[in-house]
């Protein structure tokens, strides 16, 4: 057990993910007793047990489902006629609990003029982790941006090598032009970010499909970007804009239909 303790900080302190999977009910005779615990990677590794057997085949396969849709769940098996699918012959019953462990979600805002300052502000005060990045030194430190938790001074076809990216990742570019963006988007679009965003008008859009077409990115990948993102509200300040922006993002994390709440 002290090994999945050891394992459960050591995922925290990496940003990673798991799903921890314990026995909550044993009735009759069951291979493991209740508090059993096993941990589970995304990769399939695992430490600890359940049960052993088809059982521990089969949570292993909800944990992985687990951690890709971010949802618990509560796993109810029959032990006692592997004919009817039953995964023992024990003659018991057992309830497993599968709890994803997930990364903390991240915004990265990408260009740290007027908006990527009001984005960066308004994600930390939301509960995200703040990164931001931008090829200018002078725009990209805690003096210029100070709501952010990690500076990346870098262009942005290099952020994925610097920064880790998983599926609790959104990508906010507020960038200065479309050639900025036709540049660092390919990287980007090969991460498992949950979302690209891209600032600007439906032409300047446009002008930036070309160019990745141009440079062979597969219209598959540029169809993963949001631009213009944001929902549509008649944004017109930074600070309106960053509501825009983020009331999207959070409307995609947690699966919200954007509508109005009055039918």
């Amino acid at each position: 057990m002290d090994a999945i303790y050891q394992a459960l900080a050591e995922i925290e302190k990496n940003n990673d993910s798991a799903a921890l999977c314990t026995v909550v009910k044993s009735e009759g005779s069951t291979p493991r007793h209740v508090g059993s615990k096993m941990l589970v990677y995304p990769d399939g590794k695992f430490i600890g047990t359940v049960g052993g057997g088809d059982l521990e085949h089969r949570v292993m396969d909800e944990a992985r489902t687990a951690i890709s849709e971010g949802k618990p769940r509560l796993l109810h098996y029959n032990m006692s006629d592997p004919s009817r699918g039953d995964p023992g012959v024990c003659g018991g019953q057992v309830e497993v609990f599968v709890e994803p462990i997930l990364p903390a979600p991240s915004v990265v805002v990408v260009g740290a003029g007027h908006v990527g300052k009001a984005v960066a502000h308004l994600a930390k005060w939301l509960g995200f982790s703040v990164a931001v990045s931008d090829d200018r030194v002078e725009f990209c430190n805690p003096q210029t941006v100070p709501d952010a938790d990690a500076y990346y001074p870098v262009a942005m076809e290099e952020l994925p090598s610097q920064f880790k990216v998983n599926r609790r990742t959104f990508f906010v570019l507020t960038t200065r032009g479309s050639s900025v963006d036709a540049v660092g988007l390919g990287p980007l679009l090969d991460s498992p970010a949950a979302y690209i965003g891209v600032i600007g008008s439906k032409r300047r859009w446009a002008t930036t499909v070309k160019e990745l077409k141009a440079r062979g990115v597969p219209e598959e990948k540029i169809a993963r970007v949001h631009s213009p993102m944001g929902l549509e509200l008649q944004a017109e300040t930074p600070e309106e804009i960053a509501v825009s922006i983020m009331a999207e993002i959070l409307m995609i994390r947690d699966k919200g239909s954007g509508k109005p709440m009055k039918g």
